[in-house]
């Protein structure tokens, strides 16, 4: 039996190792470059869109209040629903103001029967004075006797016509269609209505459709608008006030700018405080879903219509304040080319400057790519073109 000494392993090991470094080291293989998506940009005729933030506002807004003093009889609505021009809205008690009318008909009437006598009675007096009956004193006391009858039937005339005037007004009626508020007050309530003190405010109607936008841009952009109007008429001016120039709007729980309308005012001053100037377009309201006060974004055409390279905007990479593509040259090296950007259209970003239309830009890979590197360009997939002009969509 054979003994197993340390000695002896030693001598085993010491051949193999030395048999391994006696190999010649192999070359590790090299990557092979990575592959990345190419496409060259798309050149579309696109116009430059601006984004505003405003508030609905209502065409007409009216305060009904009484006109006449009385007790609340009845009211004839319903809270918030909507109501036509001349609908009847309150009724206040009507019993004071018909009294009131009897006794200046009565008094009309009376009035009037004095008149009848005092003109009969001139011209009995008219043909007595020929004959010397009757003094001329008191013929001119008959005349003046007319005239006072004559100036009490114009008087007791307008008393008619002013109690007539407080009857009709015990009847509220809408003077616009639109949405009524809630009422302000009960009935059986006293509510006062005069010309020289306070009325009482019973509710308010604001009309619905169509309905107005309000919105403020900077004096720079209303220079910009001014210079575009007059350098390309069909677009329409956003600073004149004949409703030329179409605006989009979406509401806030939207994606897109879907309501349609069209400008139809711009204020004449622009504010010292903010230096910004008021405009407003006006939308259609039929189905009621734009309210008065309600926040929505309005967009307007910021340019006019021009051809633009476009890239995905995917592809747009950020190095601190600078934007930028990567794109492959002609030796199939990555590099880095710093660029300009415009609006996204539909995915779709516009390069103001920086890019040439036969620039291989990688829309896809971009992780594995590294300026100066070499890559396996493949094309992009094609897709479908856009259909028509684009609508621009701001960030």
């Amino acid at each position: 039996m054979r003994t197993f000494t340390p000695g002896r392993a030693l001598l085993l090991v010491f051949p193999v190792v030395l048999a391994a470094c006696s190999e010649t080291p192999q070359q590790r293989a090299a990557p092979p470059p990575p592959k990345v998506t190419v496409a060259l940009p798309v050149t579309r005729t696109v116009t430059d869109q601006d984004e505003y933030v405003g508030r609905f506002v209502a065409i007409d807004s009216v305060e009904i209040r009484a006109r006449v003093s009385g007790y609340l009889d009845s009211i004839h609505f319903t809270d918030g629903q909507m109501v036509k021009q001349g609908d009847l809205l309150f009724t206040v008690d009507k019993r004071p103001f018909q009294t009131t009318l009897d006794q200046a008909k009565a008094n009309l009437q009376q009035s009037q029967a004095n008149l009848a006598y005092a003109d009969a009675d001139l011209a009995r007096g008219a043909q007595l004075v020929k004959e010397r009956t009757i003094t001329e004193q008191t013929f001119d006391q008959r005349t003046q006797a007319k005239r006072v009858a004559e100036a009490a039937v114009l008087a007791l005339t307008a008393a008619v016509r002013q109690a007539t005037l407080d009857l009709e007004f015990t009847e509220l009626r809408a003077p616009v269609a639109g949405r009524i508020g809630d009422r302000r007050v009960s009935r059986g309530n006293l509510v006062t209505g005069n010309t020289t003190g306070t009325t009482s405010l019973l509710a308010t109607i604001v009309s619905m459709d169509p309905i107005r936008f309000e919105f403020a841009f900077d004096e720079a952009s209303y220079l910009r608008y001014q210079r575009l109007a007059k350098a390309d008429k069909s677009g329409g001016d956003m600073t004149g006030r004949e409703g030329s120039a179409p605006v989009a709007l979406k509401l806030l729980d939207e994606d897109d700018f879907v309501h349609q309308g069209r400008m139809d005012f711009v204020d004449n001053v622009i504010d010292r405080s903010s230096g910004t100037i008021r405009g407003r377009a006006v939308f259609a309201n039929s189905d009621g879903v734009f309210t008065p006060g309600m926040f929505a974004r309005v967009r307007v055409a910021g340019s006019p219509p021009y051809a633009a390279l476009m890239v995905p905007d995917a592809a747009i990479g950020t190095e601190q304040t600078r934007k930028y593509v990567l794109t492959v040259g002609p030796d199939d090296v990555v590099k880095i080319q710093y660029v300009t950007l415009g609006q996204v259209f539909n995915g779709q970003r516009v390069i103001k400057t920086g890019l040439k239309g036969d620039d291989r830009v990688i829309v896809n890979g971009l992780m594995r790519a590294r300026p100066g590197q070499k890559v396996v360009p493949e094309p992009e997939a094609p897709k479908s073109p856009l259909a028509g002009n684009p609508e621009a969509k701001v960030d």
